[in-house]
This record gives structure tokens, C-alpha cells and sequence, in this order.
């Protein structure tokens, strides 16, 4: 449904975006995930119409973003950061002013208000004013908003940025719900809730694409480790190294002594358990483990691996 080829954006002597492509297919939620600066809103502005690239193109079911930006505008809901409402009009008012200006006709226009208010959750506020409702609720609003036209994609920019915990859950299932019907691309900083939401990932670093994929993927691909941390008496620091060699796979990354036990951290890849060995090991060398904990390595590792060096001074 989306492509974007060679895509840049440059502030003047700034790249804020770097010759990026991807695409992205119906009903699919996608995350974009990046840290402050990574370039996520300036692509997203560029996908929406609101930034003219530098170079490159954004390919909307055939058209492209600088020869038909009003025919894909008119296919995108956009949800920016800085949500922009209007506080003094009520709920109503504020949809019925965002249909005029998608010129949806007055006859169509109740339905259309009727589909955002049941799939927003809105019932309870369509006619308060926009600035007596919650955080959330205004989060809902600004999502009905983007949606009033029907559009076949929406992109939510940091929609859960500022939510309270029950909050987020509730937009979450509302973009799952969304992520049916619709191809929806969400930024965020926040790794735990795209993880939870999002079917595909995408993390870009200083305005280049770092990693594509499922979290499952990113973590495979970026030679995913297990830790093993151990507290082990009996044994000193030399024969511990030495199991080493009777057990290849695994990668003996520290040996502290520790009072009256010696605590080891251990690597191996996650395709393979290397707990077997390791405890047969100990017990055929008469040590005695007092503690064995695994842990496999996530998306937040991940994140930080790709995206631990450098800065940006756009968005």
C-alpha cells in the first residue's frame, strides 16, 4: 500500500533523513521506533504530505507524495505529537469542523460521527467541551478526528506519549481494533508498548533504518544471547575457566569472587540451552550451584545496541 524510495529530508546543513525505504501493506501495524531525534516525525510528516522531501518519493497505491499529495492526504488519518485541539469546542463541534474541512457532506456526516464515536469509545463525551475531558479521552478525540474521513491508513505520531498506565492499555486495544481494518503506522519511544502492539518493527538511527522485522526477528538477527548468571561454591576462577573448553558454545563473560562463592556470567545463543551442560559440568566437578538464573536478551537490548551512538537535533 506504502512505499517510500530513497526518502530524505535535509534542515539545512542537517541530515535529518537519510535515503530511507521501506513498504508497508494492508492491515498491518507497524511500529516506528527511534530515539528523540531519530528522524520518526520528519518521515512521518514527509509520508503524510506535511514535509516536502529532499529527495526520494512516498508511493501511495500508485500515486506519489509530490505529484498527488491532496488524492493520498485524502487516504491518510494523521495523528501528530502535539495533538491539535481546539479546548473551547465541544467533542461534537470539533469532529463536525474537521468533516467540513474533508468536505464530507452534511448528510454523510452522521454516520461518519457515529462510526468514530463507537469505535473511539466516545459516547460519554460528544457533547463536553473538549477541555473538561481527560488525557485519554482527548487522545480518543484526536483519533476520531484522523479518522472521520474513513482512510485506509493512519498514522499515529507518540499516540501513548503522557497516558496514564490504564490509559495506554485502552489505546492500545483501540489501534489493535484499528489494525484490522486499516494499515496503521505508530512512532513511539516507549519499547514496551510498540512490542505489545505492533505487528512489525521498524528502528531508525540518526535518519537511517537500522533494523526491520518482528521483535522475534530483531532479536534473531541481531544473534539474540542468552545470560546465565550462576553462584557456584567448591570451584576457583581457574577451573571455571576451564569449562570453557569442554563446553564450546557458551561464552564465560565474568568470574567475581564473592565471600564464600564465586558468581560466573555466562553467554550462549538462543538457539540453543546450554543449563544441561553447564549443571553436569558443575556436578561432575563436585561444585555446588547455589543459584542459576537465565535470561534471554530483548527488544530494549536491541534498541540500545542500534542506537547507542551519535545525536540529532530534529525530530
Amino acid at each position: 500500500m506504502i512505499r517510500i524510495e530513497n526518502l530524505s529530508k535535509n534542515y539545512g546543513h542537517v541530515q535529518a533523513v537519510k535515503s530511507i525505504s521501506f513498504s508497508l501493506g494492508d492491515k498491518e501495524i507497524v511500529g516506528f521506533l527511534g530515539a528523540n531525534g531519530a528522524g520518526k516525525s520528519t518521515t512521518l510528516k514527509m509520508i503524510t504530505g506535511y514535509l516536502t522531501p529532499t529527495a526520494g518519493n512516498v508511493i501511495v497505491d500508485g500515486k506519489n507524495i509530490i505529484d498527488d499529495s491532496l488524492d493520498i492526504q485524502k487516504q491518510i488519518g494523521y495523528l501528530p505529537e502535539l495533538n491539535p485541539l481546539y479546548s473551547e469546542m465541544k467533542v461534537y463541534e470539533y469532529l463536525k469542523f474537521h468533516a467540513e474541512i474533508r468536505e464530507i457532506p452534511e448528510e454523510e456526516f452522521k454516520k461518519a460521527l457515529q462510526r468514530v464515536v463507537q469505535d473511539c469509545g466516545l459516547q460519554g463525551v460528544v457533547h463536553r467541551t473538549v477541555g473538561n475531558c481527560s488525557k485519554g479521552y482527548k487522545q480518543r478525540i484526536g483519533l476520531a478526528a484522523a479518522m472521520i474521513h474513513d482512510p485506509k491508513i493512519l498514522v499515529l505520531d507518540e499516540p501513548v506519549t503522557g497516558l496514564d498506565p490504564n490509559q495506554i492499555v485502552e489505546i492500545r486495544h483501540l489501534i489493535k481494533k484499528l489494525g484490522k481494518e486499516k494499515l496503521v503506522l505508530m512512532s513511539s519511544h516507549i519499547l514496551q508498548e510498540i512490542q505489545a502492539t505492533v505487528d512489525r518493527i521498524i528502528i531508525i538511527h540518526n535518519g537511517e533504518i537500522v533494523a526491520d522485522g518482528t521483535s522475534d526477528e530483531l532479536i534473531t538477527d541481531a544473534k539474540g544471547m542468552t545470560k546465565l548468571s550462576l553462584e557456584i561454591q567448591g570451584a576457583d576462577e581457574n577451573e571455571i575457566q576451564d569449562m570453557k573448553a569442554v563446553i564450546p558454545s557458551i561464552n564465560i563473560t565474568s568470574v567475581q569472587k564473592n565471600d564464600n562463592s564465586i558468581l560466573v556470567s555466562i553467554e550462549y545463543a538462543n538457539t540453543g540451552d546450554c543449563r544441561k551442560d553447564v549443571f553436569e559440568y558443575a556436578v561432575n566437578n563436585n561444585w555446588t550451584i547455589l543459584e542459576m538464573t537465565a535470561s534471554k536478551r530483548n527488544l530494549e537490548d536491541i534498541f540500545r545496541n542500534l542506537t547507542q551512538d551519535g545525536d540529532m537535533t530534529h525530530a
